[in-house]
Formats: C-alpha cells, structure tokens, sequence
C-alpha cells in the first residue's frame, strides 16, 4: 500500500512554526508523508500584534498569501499577539488552516504575561524581544517562546502551536459535523 503524500505549506520560515505543523499533521495522519516547508508570508499586521482581532488578521492573511502563491494541500499559518483580558493581559496565537475552499480558525491558549512585560509591549516592544532581554536569551522565539520561559520549560511555543492546529483541524477531519 503506497503512503499518501501530503503537501503543507507553512506561513512562515520561523522553525517552531514549521516544526509545529509537521508534528500536528505528522500525529492527524500518521500513514502518510508530510512534505511541510515554511515560506515567507506578509502579516500585513505590526510586527507586534496588540489585539486578539489583529492577531487573528494576521494568520488569515498570511494564509491567503500561501494560497495565492504555492500549490499544497494543505495551508497553515500562526500569528502570536497580546491583547488585556479582564484578568490582566496575555498572550496566545490565532491558528489558521485552509485546505482548498475551506478555512478553519483556532486559538492556543492563553499565557498570562508579566506587567512588566505587558508594559514593554505597550511601549511598542516585540515580544521575543523583550523575553529575550529580561532572560538573558538570544532569539527566544525561535526556540521555547515567552511560553517555555515563563512556565520554566513545562510547555514551549511549539507544543503550545502544535496542540492548537490540531484543534483546529476538528473541521477538516469532521466535515460532516461543520
């Protein structure tokens, strides 16, 4: 029996993001071939998204852009932000999947950030930038996040990313029900 191939396209080159869409289908389809490659895709949102409705722009365009530009079967973008919640702020990142006419949107969950922290971002900071000056690291978000950071290493940007396109693979995998 020949393996199905399935070919992902990722809306970044960033390897936690291409890593967490390999190892999400990888789990989703285990009998078949992953090809997954990251490729340069446009937010058109600040580098630095501040809300949850930005946040989310941004993966959906950096999906679009993928479509536009390759032929896959599958699309995947993540686009991390911030955004103040009633219980103080926090980060996440909006998930976006299209597979042909479909679009599917999830959200990881949400990390709560410190004020300092929150404060930084207000003032304009990126993220990963001001993890990486408060710990001492060198391109934090291209490796654990804020997220391995702050929970010391019990979960990572990737394992975060990874579990949130796998939710929000539910449509695809169960058409019938969406």
């Amino acid at each position: 029996m020949q393996q199905a191939n399935i070919r992902v396209r990722v809306g970044s080159t960033n390897p936690v993001k291409v890593n967490a869409a390999r190892n999400a289908l990888t789990q989703v389809f285990p009998q078949a071939n992953i090809d997954c490659q990251g490729m340069h895709a446009p937010s058109g949102v600040a580098e630095q998204p501040m809300t949850e409705t930005e946040t989310r722009e941004g993966a959906i365009n950096r999906v679009r852009f993928c479509q536009q530009a390759v032929q896959a079967d599958f699309y995947l973008a993540m686009e991390g932000g911030v955004d103040a919640f009633d219980h103080g702020p926090a980060t996440f990142a909006y998930i976006a999947i299209a597979r042909a006419e479909q679009l599917s949107i999830g959200r990881s969950a949400l990390l709560p950030l410190p004020p300092k922290v929150h404060q930084a971002l207000l003032a304009g900071e990126e993220l990963g930038h001001v993890m990486d000056r408060l710990f001492n690291t060198v391109n934090i978000k291209q490796q654990g996040g804020a997220i391995g950071l702050l929970t010391q290493g019990h979960a990572t940007r990737e394992s975060i990313y990874t579990q949130a396109i796998i939710l929000a693979l539910a449509p695809m995998l169960n058409p019938q029900w969406y």
